[in-house]
């Protein structure tokens, strides 16, 4: 159960209260949009299994980082760990503290400018937070991790017993296309994003063989039936037209089902939520460009692998990442950033699936007290949802993609200098 827990604890975030207008939008039906939510999970399941093979057989600190630098060489886990740095990381908070300043104007009027500056206000914050103390962000991350399930659990009970609208169909509609419901399972990504870490527990749980991919199946399911479920409440209470047209529809239903006052109740749980997404990529996040400048694989790395004396704190690199992430706050939407670090992550999320078919053949002597169930079948479905998810965001949102293929690539001469070096 407590493995479960972890599964639950790193999947479940801010994506579920804000991807749903956007899913709805590109699927262009309702029963489109619940189904992009299905294949999302199926996807995700499909990787994690498999990529909890390569965690059990190799069952190192660093999880994804590792796994590419056993199997594919260090270039690309170098790769990875610079678009984390530039991309991925700075990119993730920024559309977090964009969410929860958006989430915010549920109790105060804000203007777009002063949202980014709120955004940036409680990045800072939290930043400033585990600067000082690492145990303290870790205490707020147990609190906001609690926080997150209870607006989940009074959405889904009430807007299915309570809600009216009853909006589910059409399945496909004259505004469906299949550019459109990659879009949408894209979106879903986002929500799903976190199950990478779960192969982070393969050494440390009894019994691997027998536990992680229970760990994983129950777990995913369990979130899978979680956002299956949040977003029929959601298009049961409001018609599918609000949905698409909200920017944070999960408040909006809860003011039609609780009125005012339990609409704040639930937009505070959602609040916290997001704040505790935020201080557990910038309590866990922040490490990685630390990591890689202590193992000489950033430019400056004399600087960003410094710790602060009295704290014991990565102090420089937390600089770097706020400064990144301000950047992104200025120039990005919530939607827009997590499509660019869902797309650059999911080129290394393909490699590590396509990855057992490596071990299997490389590393046959090694212990693997798991094995991916159904192989060849689950990796396939795991590398084919890899690589339409890829091609689709290529096709549909170009720029965005072709910079985080662009920022990656730039990654080459870089790692090709300092290995000179």
């Amino acid at each position: 159960m407590e493995a479960i827990a972890v599964v639950i604890g790193v999947v479940i975030g801010s994506g579920i209260f804000f991807k749903p207008a956007k899913v709805f939008t590109d699927a262009g039906a309702p029963g489109l949009g619940i189904l992009a939510w299905v294949v999302g999970g199926i996807i995700t399941m499909a990787a994690g299994l498999t990529v909890a093979e390569i965690a059990a057989a190799i069952p190192k600190t660093g999880g994804l980082f590792a796994y590419l630098k056993e199997l594919y060489g260090e270039k690309w886990a170098f790769l990875l760990g610079w678009v984390q740095t530039l991309v991925y990381i700075p990119g993730s908070m920024a559309a977090l503290g964009i969410v929860f300043a958006t989430q915010a104007t549920a109790f105060v009027n804000l203007t777009d400018f002063q949202q980014k500056i709120l955004a940036v206000g409680v990045i800072g914050f939290l930043m400033i937070v585990n600067m000082l103390s690492t145990k303290f962000g870790g205490k707020l991350q147990s609190v906001a991790t609690v926080a997150k399930l209870l607006p989940i659990f009074v959405l889904v009970i009430f807007g299915l017993l309570k809600g009216q609208a009853h909006n589910f169909t059409p399945i496909v509609s004259d505004a469906s296309t299949t550019a459109g419901f990659g879009a949408a399972i894209l979106g879903t990504l986002w929500a799903y994003d976190g199950w990478i870490n779960v192969g982070n527990i393969a050494g440390e749980i009894e019994n691997p063989g027998k536990n992680l991919p229970r760990a994983i199946i129950g777990g995913l399911l369990l979130v899978m039936v979680a956002y299956i479920t949040v977003n029929i409440a959601l298009i049961n209470v409001l018609p599918v037209e609000q949905i698409m047209a909200s920017k944070k529809a999960a408040s909006d239903v809860a003011k039609v089902l609780f009125g005012e006052g339990g609409a704040a109740f639930i937009s505070a749980g959602i609040l916290i939520s997001i704040f505790g997404a935020l201080n557990g990529y910038i309590l866990t996040g922040t490490r990685v460009p630390y990591a890689m400048a202590k193992e000489r694989l950033l430019p400056y790395h004399e600087v960003l692998s410094k710790e602060n004396e009295k704290y014991g704190t990565p102090v420089n690199a937390m600089v770097l990442t706020f400064v990144m992430t301000t950047i992104y706050v200025a120039t990005g939407s919530f939607d827009i950033l997590t499509e660019l670090v869902v797309f650059v992550l999911w080129i290394f999320f393909t490699m590590a699936v396509a990855g057992v078919f490596i071990l299997r053949k490389n590393f046959p002597h090694l212990h693997r007290p798991y094995e991916v169930p159904l192989f060849p079948i689950i990796p396939l479905i795991g590398i084919a949802g890899g690589v339409f998810i890829l091609i689709n965001t290529l096709l549909t949102n170009t720029t965005y993609a072709l910079y985080g293929v662009v920022v990656t690539l730039v990654g080459l001469p870089v790692y090709k200098y300092l290995r000179k070096n």
